[in-house]
């Protein structure tokens, strides 16, 4: 466990408040060190895995190395020709990943946090692009850090700045790991009167928030919808983490769905916890204190089997006492490359297995009636995976929480969805409408003010355009595509000057966008023409 952090351009500590924990309890603090959690993130250099390959579809030569006890990514792409050349180094702060799958790098530039565009992955003991950027032909460093996902890796993970959700006031979170408060809750009082003050024991929970605990990080499902004027980040332990968001699960899909994190959600599915009901937990199976050493996993699941499956305690498949490799065995996953999840659905290898969810579409995880606006954002996610039957789905649900609650004027996610499904099917007027409603609901949406400006350009209005997209492109730079649009209508309204330093700010973000590199430098050639058309 991290001792502290070391923030941007500083060498502060911060003390390890588990230390205290462990003056009680000694035994279990030094288990827990040896988890995954207690190592989920921390400073670079702590840890640090030297990287040295060429990605082949961009032709960039990535590092990362050790330079006076600072880590440091370097990037460039060999012999290129000018109008390609790349050439950088970034500093690195904290890592992502305890390394039993994989870890990553964060960096800050301004006050935005970004992940690095590679990743380690254990099991291939390898180093490749982050997942979704496999094949991708440029260097993507503009790659978000989401709070959301920190919240997996840190405790106290703090809140990002209104303006865009990778933008924090310091570091993202203050220690690294997954530390006692991320499931014990604040030890303050506790530790004020000396161990006996209140402290939140997990299992003395009822059910639902017992879970939560677990599914804050465990749960996935196929799509979320956050409720309006709820954010996932503001979980506490205690809290029922389905107050804030209903999870889906998408029937029409056979198997666990390839997510490395899909476990609950395949344990629903599993005849084990149809039959058991609230009485079989995560904790069942797992000790979150401690991690089983390799040579005794066979034996240790084993015996958590045989706690309910008595009969077959002998005779049933003596030669191997695996039951994992036949019920649970491991399948690749979609999400993450390189690495395997255990499919939870604890299947009978002697039976086809039958999802309870099959022929059924969106399906809400754990009982929870979504209202309409909840099954409308659901729908709108996959829509914007290409599923056109998912927008049909999503623009009645979504008119219907429109026109049916009056208080859904002032949800910015609603508006910001049906003027996306709107703009799709062809309807602009109706996702100007949608796009300005979810301004006025928050004036920072930037994917609300990019679409809308976009509309605008299309009707050849660029100076409505242009104040939407210098707003949506200074409250995220890292949004390069709007950047790009920016620079695009400032020179068609005659600013060539203006342009040129939009598209330098969109390189300092992201030095590989060949757009915005073929831009800047036909601007600077005189070759590109800026004026009314």
């Amino acid at each position: 466990m991290a001792a502290g952090l070391q923030s941007a351009g500083a060498s502060t500590q911060t003390q390890d408040p588990d230390a205290v924990c462990a003056q009680c309890h000694a035994q279990i603090y030094a288990a827990w060190k040896t988890t995954p959690m207690a190592h989920a993130s921390g400073p670079a250099a702590e840890g640090f895995i030297p990287a040295d390959f060429t990605h082949a579809a961009s032709g960039v030569h990535y590092r990362v190395y050790l330079d006076h006890g600072q880590v440091w990514l370097s990037y460039m792409r060999p012999n290129a020709p000018p109008a390609r050349a790349l050439d950088g180094r970034q500093l690195l702060l904290f890592y992502l990943g305890s390394g039993r799958r994989g870890r990553t790098y964060l960096f800050e530039r301004e006050g935005y946090w970004y992940e690095i565009p590679i990743n380690w992955y254990a099991k291939k003991q390898m180093w490749d692009m982050t997942p979704h950027f496999l094949s991708t032909r440029e260097m993507p460093l503009t790659l978000p850090v989401d709070p959301g996902c920190l919240h997996c890796h840190a405790s106290n993970v703090q809140e990002s700045l209104a303006d865009a959700r990778n933008h924090f006031s310091g570091p993202p979170f203050p220690r690294g790991g997954i530390t006692c408060e991320s499931c014990h809750g604040d030890p303050s009082q506790h530790v004020a009167q000396n161990g006996r003050g209140p402290i939140l024991n997990p299992a003395k929970l009822d059910s639902i928030r017992r879970d939560s605990v677990c599914l804050e990080c465990h749960l996935e499902g196929e799509v979320a919808a956050v409720k309006q004027g709820r954010k996932l980040v503001t979980f506490q332990p205690g809290d029922d983490l389905f107050d804030d968001a209903v999870y889906f699960e998408d029937g029409r899909k056979a198997g666990p769905g390839g997510r490395a994190t899909s476990q609950w959600e395949s344990l629903l599915e599993s005849a084990c916890k149809r039959a058991s009901g609230d009485r079989l937990t995560c904790t069942t199976c797992h000790d979150p204190h401690s991690s089983v050493a390799a040579e005794n996993r066979v034996n240790y699941y084993r015996s958590r089997c045989l706690a309910c499956h008595t009969g077959l305690a002998s005779g049933h498949h003596d030669e191997n006492p695996d039951c994992t490799s036949c019920h649970m065995p491991r399948e690749e996953t979609e999400d993450i490359a390189h690495e395997q999840v255990t499919d939870h659905r604890i299947q009978i290898i002697s039976k086809p297995f039958v999802s309870p969810l099959a022929g059924e579409e969106l399906v809400p995880i754990g009982g929870v009636r979504p209202s309409a606006r909840d099954e409308g954002v659901a729908w709108a996610q996959l829509a914007l995976r290409g599923d056109r039957a998912a927008g049909e789905h999503a623009i009645r649900l979504l008119l219907q929480a429109e026109t049916s609650d009056p208080g859904q004027t002032s949800d910015t996610e609603l508006h910001t969805e049906l003027g996306f499904l709107e703009q799709v099917s062809g309807d602009r007027e109706k996702a100007k409408t949608e796009y300005r409603q979810a301004l006025q609901a928050d004036p920072l949406n930037g994917t609300a003010a990019g679409d809308l400006a976009v509309l605008d350009a299309q009707a050849g209005d660029f100076a409505a355009a242009l104040p939407l997209w210098q707003a949506a492109f200074a409250h995220d730079p890292g949004a390069s595509a709007a950047g790009i649009d920016l620079a695009v209508a400032q020179c068609r309204l005659g600013q060539p000057a203006a342009a040129a330093q939009t598209l330098q700010r969109v390189l300092l973000f992201s030095p590989d966008n060949d757009a915005a590199r073929r831009l800047s430098l036909a601007l600077a050639a005189g070759t590109q023409h800026c004026g009314s058309p």
